[in-house]
């Protein structure tokens, strides 16, 4: 088995021990604030009964909000760990966890017609996963994806020293993106209306009572040109 893999399963072992929704930065405050966005930007263009691919679902964090679409979804992980924590909390009619390898999937050529997912492509090949979504994906059919900037001061140390990674709770392998490397990639699999847009400057260690106006300066940034580069978090759209 690739090593990468052998690494997140290990990992989705530690996650599901040590609340994964703290050390993925979800439950503060902030960090709710910014998943709800997240929820947005990740469905508004799922359709009821369309088939979509969670890519790395975890414990269905992200799972339970896509459901809501009244979507098929089919939400994979390489992690038993996991997906056994998902399988407990989520049971709608509407959803399956499967234990796949994100970079050969057991699911037909066209299958899907939407594959997203929340933080998850930073932990994988991302030439070989690329690759994969784009065989299960329908022509027309859209990939949505929120992923670490490496332009970030706070990302690019993290994702680069190996001892701040084991201390923030990441798996050795994963990484962050720069947008270019992205786009070219997509463009590679001959992606189309591809957008890699930088977000997100809400820190999830804000408390409370500053939410509201750090978000109102982290709408500025976003605005203004060359300040935006350095943004948090990745926001990627394409169609096949």
């Amino acid at each position: 088995m690739d090593k990468r893999i052998e690494n997140e399963i290990e990992h989705g072992k530690f996650l599901s021990e040590n609340n994964a929704g703290e050390i993925w930065n979800w439950e503060s405050p902030a960090g709710k604030v910014r998943w709800k966005r997240r929820v947005k930007m990740l469905t508004k263009h799922i359709n009821a009964n369309e088939k979509v691919l969670e890519l790395g679902c975890g414990t269905g964090y992200f799972t339970q909000e896509i459901i809501q679409t009244k979507a098929q979804v089919v939400a994979i992980d390489i992690s038993p760990d996991l997906l056994s924590i998902a399988r407990k909390n989520i049971t709608d009619s509407n959803v399956s966890f499967c234990e796949e390898n994100a970079y050969k999937m057991t699911f037909d050529n066209d299958y899907f017609d939407s594959v997203i997912g929340s933080s998850v492509l930073h932990h994988l090949d991302i030439d070989k996963a690329i690759a994969e979504i784009h065989r299960v994906l329908k022509v027309g059919g859209v990939v949505a994806f929120t992923e670490p900037n490496m332009m970030n001061p706070q990302i690019a140390l993290q994702k680069n020293i190996p001892w701040l990674k084991r201390k923030l709770g990441d798996s050795p392998d994963e990484t962050a993106f720069f947008r270019w490397q992205i786009v070219r990639l997509l463009k590679k699999y001959n992606f189309r209306e591809i957008k890699v847009i930088p977000f997100d400057f809400l820190h999830p260690a804000i408390p409370l009572k500053l939410v509201k106006t750090f978000s109102s300066i982290g709408n500025f940034c976003e605005k203004t040109p060359l300040v935006n580069e350095i943004a948090g978090s990745l926001y990627i759209t394409a169609i096949k």
